[in-house]
């Protein structure tokens, strides 16, 4: 695999906070087909690719854009016209790079579904793991991973696990403590309440109660 310095891994799917320079990113890379509707089922039936746009305009023409499950780049499949220069471009290598945190698990994967591959995953001299494979027209793309994906991605995963998990138990107190306080409300009417009830670290509801004269923190445990 590759070493631990290898810059093939960044991460680009958050926008950057800096304003002085105006937000750029990839948006598609067009790929020629034969024939748009075959290649479209190509890329999401075996590939597992999503449909991103899928126009057609007044003179008839049909835009489609596709792309990875990851990931901000898309691949529009443009349709070339016979003996156009276009249409010499189709079956070509087109210096399109996926990266993967798993080649070997892809390769197994998209074989199974008839994509073929121009050889099984190698370890080049530049590092990682990598190999080719070919749509139905023969364009050909690269695939490679590096330990520098998985562990980008494994990093991205327990961030956005926690973040899931911190909305949830904020969420979940939330409701507990309106539950409590909708209660404390059916027995104290004349009190003032205050319209957000905190939850302790401890796991206890921490409730203000108001007077006209004073007021009071009451804590409550709850489960």
């Amino acid at each position: 695999m590759g070493s631990s310095h290898s810059p093939f891994w960044t991460d680009r799917s958050l926008p950057r906070l800096d304003r002085q320079d105006p937000y750029l990113s990839l948006h598609f890379v067009i790929i020629f087909v034969r024939d748009q509707e075959r290649s479209l089922r190509f890329y999401l039936d075996q590939l597992g690719f999503r449909l991103v746009v899928d126009h057609r305009f007044e003179s008839g023409d049909r835009w489609i854009e596709v792309a990875p499950p990851d990931g901000s780049a898309n691949l529009a499949l443009v349709p070339a016209k016979p003996n156009s220069e276009e249409y010499k471009l189709i079956g070509r290598d087109n210096q399109v790079f996926f990266l993967t945190e798993d080649v070997t698990a892809k390769f197994n994967e998209w074989s199974k579904r008839g994509v073929r591959f121009h050889h099984p995953p190698q370890e080049p001299a530049w590092g990682g793991i990598f190999t080719r494979f070919e749509d139905v027209d023969g364009n050909s793309f690269g695939l490679a991973g590096f330990d520098e994906v998985r562990r980008g991605v494994e990093v991205q995963r327990r961030a956005l696990a926690e973040k899931l998990e911190s909305e949830h138990r904020v969420a979940q107190e939330m409701e507990i403590a309106k539950q409590v306080q909708a209660r404390l409300k059916s027995c104290l009417p004349s009190v003032r309440w205050s319209s957000r009830v905190p939850v302790s670290q401890q796991g206890r509801l921490v409730v203000i109660i108001t007077t006209s004269s004073s007021y009071g923190l009451v804590e409550l445990p709850f489960h």
